[in-house]
Order: structure tokens, then C-alpha cells, then sequence
């Protein structure tokens, strides 16, 4: 017995070697120039990884695995490799490896490189690449790092644009990462509407656009000539997180609504918390400036004329418009006056009983 168990947990120790964190194992880039190739900071990690590995988020059968995605920063050419410094073999260890190629080309287009050389003279076409359908929007960010001004620009493309069916297939793939539970959308329905975020960099003296996130949305037919458009999915991507660009992206594609009289209101499909954060923060921006949303109307109350004149004007539907009035109201109440706060919190009391009563 005793042979046995320490027989085994040798055997265990072993394979247990053979394990690799499928997120650490994922190594993205986004590339703009050949030597981001050899530059670690450029690389960066999936935050999910369980709809392509399982809940475990394990690779089972190598030492040292790497799976390298790359894209090219702007059509999103991907380069897809996997290197490890060793395997487990079946004559020896008696069990098989996870095919981990197949699990990537499930949800990768075909198409890619598979060698450094390939990709390198991919890059060297970019010059070419230019964003798809129209430009909505233009905005610049100050950069520190490089001391300068950075213009991005946001577009609205349709399956129409040439090429822009096979590079959403190639953006896609990020939502798998960093969508805790991303899907891919059937493309060939024509309701779905597309807005990109690029940023606009210099090489060699030419002008090159590299895609810095995405939003899909879906035109629901509302009975009898009206749409409601949903937010499906938005992404952007992790090295421009944090710089506003999904206020941007959120704030041009309700103005891009707003001037349709056929739009009722925009809503969305299962919001994460940080999209109902970055959500209240556009619609706030939006509608501190109504007439009925003045502090003196904001004290008596939530009003029909609100769900009115956002709906109209801004196409806000009726419950989002309920948090923009309650937070409006907060900045505009003294929390320090005894009868104010009680007010306040009475008002958000009788929402909640609400559905009870």
C-alpha cells in the first residue's frame, strides 16, 4: 500500500509539472513596429480564458507553454504560435497532451501566420490599412509618455465595407479574453451596427490608424415604425483601457442615435457593472444640462417631464433615466442638512418599495 501511494504521488508530482495556466500562457500583442516583437511590455494576457480551456483555466501535457497571439495593430493580421520547452509523450508518461492548437483555431479565423517572417512583412502593408466606413467623431488625448497630443477617431462600418466582414472575425477573438461570457454575433443579420475606435500614429513619416476598441449594436424593430437599439458587446482593448475612450465610443453612439426620429431609446444586453458605471457617467454628462433636470426641479422630484424630454431628446429610456435624476439629485443635495438628506433618502426608499407595494 504504502509502495503504492508514494508511487503515485511521485507520478502525480510529476504531471503536475505538466500544468500551465492557460491566462499566463496567452500572451497578446497588438504590433506597430517589427521590434514590439522582442519588447515584453507590449505583451499582454487574457483575463479569461474558460470558454476556450475550461473552468480550470489549465493546459495539461507542457513545461514552459506559450501561446503567442499577435495582430497587427491596425487590421488585426494575426500571427498564432506555441512554444514549450518540453511535452509529455504517450509511449512514456502514458497520457496525451491537450491539443491546445485546435482549442485556438476554434475561435481564431484561418488565415493566420504561423513564422515571425510572415508577419514581419505583413506589417510592412499596413501603411495601407485605413479605417472602415464613416467617421462619426474625432477627439484627442493628452499623453504623457510621449508628450504630445494623440487623435483617435470613431467610425460606423457595415458588412458592406470591402474587408470589414474578415477583420470583425479577427477582432472578435479579443472578446473571448476579456468578456467573462463573450459569444460571437451572426454577422449576416443586417440590424447589427458597428462602431470602431481608432488611433491615428506616425511611421516613417506616414499616417497609420491602429483599432483601439469596438461596440456592436442591435436595431430591434419596434412596433409599428420605430427601432431600439441594444448594446451587445464593447471592448476596449487593455492597453487603452483607463484613458476614456469607452465614454467616447458610448457618447458618439447615442449622439449617432439621438439625430435618428425613428429611434425610441438605447438599451443594453446584460451590462457589467463597468459598463452601468461608464454608462451613468455618459447619460449624467448628457443630461445635466435639460431644463427639467434643474436643482429646483431635481427637489421635487422625479418627474414624467424627465422621462419625456430625455427620451425625446437623448433617447434615454425611463429606467435609466431614474438613475441619472437620482445622481444628479445627490450632487445637488447637501448631505450635511438634516431635512435635505432625509428627503434624498426617502425618495430612493419609496423606488425601492416600489415593486413591493
Amino acid at each position: 500500500k504504502n509502495l503504492f501511494s508514494s508511487g503515485l504521488t511521485a507520478m502525480e508530482k510529476k504531471l503536475a509539472e505538466y500544468k500551465c495556466n492557460t491566462n499566463e500562457a496567452i500572451q497578446l500583442k497588438l504590433v506597430r513596429f517589427p521590434e514590439d516583437l522582442e519588447d515584453e511590455n507590449t505583451t499582454f494576457n487574457p483575463e479569461y480564458s474558460h470558454q476556450v480551456f475550461g473552468d480550470d483555466e489549465v493546459a495539461f501535457g507542457y513545461k514552459g507553454l506559450k501561446i503567442l497571439l499577435y495582430y497587427i495593430a491596425g487590421n488585426m493580421s494575426t500571427l498564432f504560435r506555441i512554444e514549450y520547452t518540453s511535452k509529455v509523450n504517450e509511449k512514456f508518461d502514458c497520457v496525451e497532451a491537450d491539443d491546445v492548437e485546435s482549442k485556438i483555431r476554434e475561435i481564431i479565423p484561418p488565415g493566420f501566420c504561423t513564422n515571425t517572417d510572415d508577419f514581419v512583412s505583413l506589417l510592412e502593408k499596413e501603411v495601407n490599412f485605413k479605417p472602415f466606413g464613416m467617421l462619426l467623431h474625432t477627439y484627442s488625448v493628452h499623453n504623457e509618455e510621449a508628450g504630445e497630443d494623440i487623435t483617435y477617431q470613431i467610425y460606423k462600418a457595415d458588412m458592406t465595407c470591402p474587408g470589414f466582414r474578415e477583420y470583425h472575425e479577427r477582432l472578435q477573438t479579443f472578446l473571448m479574453w476579456f468578456i467573462e461570457t463573450a459569444s460571437f454575433i451572426d454577422v449576416d443579420d443586417e440590424r447589427w451596427n458597428y462602431f470602431l475606435v481608432f488611433e491615428k500614429y506616425n511611421k516613417d513619416g506616414a499616417t497609420l490608424f491602429a483599432t483601439v476598441g469596438y461596440m456592436t449594436v442591435y436595431n430591434y424593430y419596434v412596433y409599428p415604425d420605430k427601432t431600439r437599439p441594444r448594446v451587445s458587446q464593447m471592448l476596449i482593448l487593455p492597453p487603452f483601457q483607463g484613458e476614456g475612450h469607452g465614454a467616447q465610443l458610448l457618447e458618439t453612439v447615442h449622439r449617432y442615435y439621438m439625430t435618428s426620429p425613428t429611434v425610441l431609446d438605447i438599451t443594453a444586453e446584460d451590462p457589467s457593472e463597468n459598463y452601468v458605471k461608464l454608462r451613468d457617467f455618459v447619460l449624467v454628462k448628457l443630461c445635466q444640462d435639460l431644463l427639467c433636470f434643474s436643482p429646483g426641479k431635481l427637489m421635487q422630484g422625479f418627474s414624467q417631464e424627465m422621462v419625456m424630454e430625455a427620451q425625446q431628446k437623448l433617447k434615454i429610456n425611463k429606467q435609466h433615466t431614474r438613475r441619472v435624476y437620482e445622481i444628479l439629485r445627490l450632487r445637488a443635495t447637501d448631505m450635511g442638512d438634516a431635512e435635505q438628506s432625509r428627503s434624498y433618502r426617502l425618495d430612493i426608499k419609496r423606488r425601492l418599495i416600489g415593486p413591493y407595494k
